[in-house]
This record gives C-alpha cells, sequence and structure tokens, in this order.
C-alpha cells in the first residue's frame, strides 16, 4: 500500500481549481490565497507530479498532457469528497438556500416552470431558481465553470465526456395556422405547405432547420419569409396572417386551446420527433440538491406528456 504521508491530498484541489480556471489570477481568487501563495503550491504540485502541469502561454495557462491525462480522476476525486462532505454536515439538502440557474428556451420555460416552481415551494423553499435563454447553443463554458447548473433544449450534439444528460421526453412536429387560411382549404398537403408562406423559430439566426433539411433530401424547399426569436411570439403573427408555423405539438395544443381561430396540421413530410433532454456537468452529478431537482423536472414533465 502506497504511504499517503507522502502527499499533500490539499494539492489536488489546488490542481483542480488550477485545470479549471487556467488563469492563475483567477484561481488564486477562488481559492482564497494570494497569487505567491498560488505559485508556491504549484511548484510543490510538479515536485510531487514530476511534470510542469501547466504552461505560461498569452490566453493564461495551457496544462500539459499528463495534466490532462490527470485531470478527470482527480475531478472524480474532489467531487466524491464534496459529497463526502455534504452527507457529514448537511442534514438535510432541502433546506439550502442556493440560486440554481437554468439555461433553456421561452417554450420549456411556459412548459415547466409553472409546475416547477409550485413544488419547490413545497419541498425547497428556500430555491432561487433563475432561467437564461440558451440561445440555440449548448453552454459549454458555463456548465463548466458553474454559472449554469442544468441545460435543457431538444438540439444538444456532441457533448463532451465530462457532460451527462438524460431524455426527458420526445415530442412530434405540426403545423400550426388559422382556420380560414385559404392555402390550406381544410387540408394540409406537401403541395400547399410548399406553396405557403412560413414563419420559423431560430435561436441563432439559422434558417435551415431540421424540417428543411428533410425537404432537401427530396429536392424540395419551402417559402421562408422570416425568422424570430421565440417559439411564443409566432402565435400572434399567425393569427393575423396566413402564414404557417412548423412547430412542437405541445406548443400548437397550447394555442389552439387559447385561440379558437387557429388548427394545426400534421406535418406533411416524415421527420423524427425531437428529444429534449437535460444537461449537466459532471460536477454536479452527485450533489443531492441538483440531483433531486433533476428527478423533479423528469417526473413533471413526464406528468404533463402523460
Amino acid at each position: 500500500m502506497i504511504n499517503l504521508a507522502r502527499f499533500d491530498p490539499h494539492l489536488l484541489y489546488i490542481f483542480y481549481i488550477l485545470y479549471q480556471e487556467k488563469n492563475a489570477s483567477r484561481a488564486a481568487e477562488r481559492l482564497m490565497i494570494s497569487q505567491p501563495g498560488l505559485a508556491h503550491k504549484l511548484n510543490k504540485l510538479r515536485q510531487e507530479w514530476k511534470d510542469p502541469l501547466f504552461i505560461k502561454s498569452s490566453k493564461g495557462l495551457t496544462p500539459t498532457p499528463k495534466a490532462h491525462l490527470l485531470a478527470p480522476k482527480v475531478t472524480k476525486l474532489i467531487h466524491h469528497l464534496d459529497i463526502f462532505y455534504q452527507e457529514i454536515f448537511e442534514k438535510d439538502f432541502l433546506t439550502r438556500h442556493e440560486k440554481i440557474v437554468l439555461y433553456t428556451t421561452d417554450y420549456m420555460e411556459q412548459k415547466l416552470l409553472p409546475s416547477l416552481l409550485y413544488m419547490l415551494q413545497e419541498k425547497a423553499p428556500n430555491i432561487t431558481i433563475i432561467t437564461r435563454n440558451t440561445q440555440g447553443k449548448l453552454p459549454k463554458n458555463e456548465l463548466e465553470n458553474g454559472e449554469c447548473d442544468l441545460a435543457i433544449a431538444g438540439f444538444y450534439k456532441n457533448l463532451p465526456d465530462t457532460f451527462r444528460q438524460q431524455k426527458l421526453f420526445e415530442e412530434p412536429f405540426v403545423v400550426l395556422c388559422r382556420k380560414n387560411n385559404p392555402e390550406i382549404k381544410g387540408e394540409l398537403t406537401l403541395d400547399n405547405y410548399l406553396s405557403s408562406k412560413h414563419i420559423v423559430t431560430t435561436l441563432n439566426g439559422d434558417l435551415f432547420s431540421l424540417i428543411d433539411k428533410e425537404l432537401a433530401k427530396h429536392n424540395q424547399k419551402r417559402n421562408i419569409i422570416a425568422g424570430v426569436s421565440s417559439f411564443l411570439s409566432t402565435i400572434e403573427i399567425v393569427r393575423h396572417n396566413d402564414f404557417l408555423v412548423t412547430c412542437l405539438k405541445s406548443i400548437a395544443t397550447l394555442v389552439t386551446d387559447a385561440n379558437p381561430e387557429l388548427i394545426y396540421y400534421p406535418l406533411p413530410i416524415e421527420v423524427k420527433p425531437v428529444e429534449m433532454m437535460q444537461i449537466w456537468h459532471e460536477r454536479t452529478h452527485e450533489d443531492p440538491l441538483r440531483s433531486w431537482l433533476r428527478q423533479a423536472i423528469k417526473l413533471k414533465l413526464s406528468e404533463e406528456i402523460i
């Protein structure tokens, strides 16, 4: 057995913060020590692991290959230590006073928050939820540095190895329009779908969506006249114009229930349903509060789908 007295476990946490920040000033600030003090700790790390670990560069600190190799193992160990101390000193995680930041879309805010916030007031009243628009992309840096606790959307791809994901539900696309739309005349076909004018929701300015990619496979193209940044702002546009909006079925159901002059039809081309996922970083995977919240979100959305 290795003699653990030869090593300084505190240096593992120093490494963990340095690897996250890759900047000496920010790391020293998080560790609440001086930069000379951090430099002393880093020198001890280098001696202990017989490697430079972090090299100065114009952008801060660049990890060496050995640092990249050690990082996942050190991160896992730090997380286990964090959970250990939480279990020892924290009897009831639902009494914490914390802010939890959720990156998602306005559609998911409307779908999830009414029931989630009601439940939190009963079970964990000291928790504050803050939502931010995910803007069509995975908030990778925010998840890594702690500015984001959870991201929910249906378009996240190519996740890093340090990220976790869970499928929440899947939903088909439908087409929303006015009942008296003269182009449709009570039946939506591929021909009148293509001849109509379309409003699309785009969170990043890209007008070439999953629908358009599928149409392109058949050498077809729809007439897009505008792209808007909100899933919900399209409603008023469609109410007052003979335009089509292709959206998720739950959005269309919500809209048609409140607006009897609107109707939705099945999409006249086969497109895979959207898989709505929640994404989180490995650093929060075993945190009891955030684990509980992820389970609650899964349950709430499952209840809505049922």
